[in-house]
């Protein structure tokens, strides 16, 4: 059989470690092309390139893999490797990631890295989003590789069943510390936001958008608690934003219009 053609990207671009551990690593099921943002791209959420052209250009980072970096956004990668670079080919599972940061909760909105595997997934590629809770550019990805590669490996033998998008967070923690994997749904939570205000060289102002993560939610089944708790947490994401709940609540709409 031919091996599985695996779509790698992120938003912390092609020098990242992450990409560098989730290259090493899923070059181990497959076929690996990686298209990655030429510059970090974090917090672009689901931006497209529209009023510009967009370049790629051949670079040669890792050893046998075909790689490209992108002009764009994360989610222009993917929309180039599906309509350019492997344009006519089936591919099999999309990779994004190993992200510098935490994803889980509201932060899926605005990232980079889950808005790319979400594209993905939205071209009906099955798709993982994956991150390490751990900013640091000197982060150590091993916990991380060792428990991206189980989940790899569990999908590829037994497939997606419903699920098309996983957000996968992995705590800063030791493979031995981390207690195993928990299928979670997405905690609540919310960002208060503040603009620090400076002056430029002209007197103008300017501003630095800062901000603190206010957790709504923290109960046992969601992914926040998980991580607290020592676990990686996986949480199957869609694209549907239909609260559907709340149709009922404001049915009576119909009848007063």
């Amino acid at each position: 059989m031919s091996k599985p053609l695996i779509l790698v990207t992120n938003d912390d671009g092609m020098i990242a470690p992450g990409i560098k551990a989730l290259v090493e690593l899923s070059s181990e099921f497959g076929e690996v092309v990686v298209i990655a943002p030429d510059s970090p791209q974090s917090g672009q959420g689901h931006a497209i390139t529209i009023t510009e052209p967009l370049r790629l250009n051949r670079v040669d980072v890792f050893e046998g893999i075909t790689a490209y970096e992108c002009s764009g956004t994360p989610v222009d990668c993917v929309k180039l490797a599906k309509s350019i670079i492997l344009k006519g080919r089936n591919i099999d599972l999309c990779l994004s990631g190993i992200n510098h940061g935490s994803n889980a909760s509201i932060n899926i909105i605005y990232s980079g890295t889950m808005s790319a595997a979400m594209e993905a997934s939205v071209e009906r590629i099955p798709s993982i989003g994956l991150s390490l809770l751990d900013y640091s550019f000197e982060a150590d990805f091993s916990a991380a590789k060792h428990f991206t590669r189980k989940v790899i490996q569990f999908f590829l033998a037994h497939g997606f069943g419903d699920a098309k998008l996983l957000n996968v967070n992995i705590p800063k923690l030791s493979i031995h510390e981390i207690k195993g994997v928990k299928v979670c749904r997405q905690a609540e939570g919310n960002w208060t936001e503040d603009f620090v205000e400076s002056k430029d060289p002209r007197g103008e102002s300017y501003y630095w958008l800062t901000g603190d993560f206010v957790l709504e939610s923290n109960d046992e089944g969601t992914d926040i608690w998980a991580l607290k708790n020592g676990y990686v947490s996986v949480v199957p994401s869609m694209h549907d934003l239909t609260h559907y709940k709340a149709m009922d609540s404001i049915k009576e709409l119909e009848d007063f219009i």
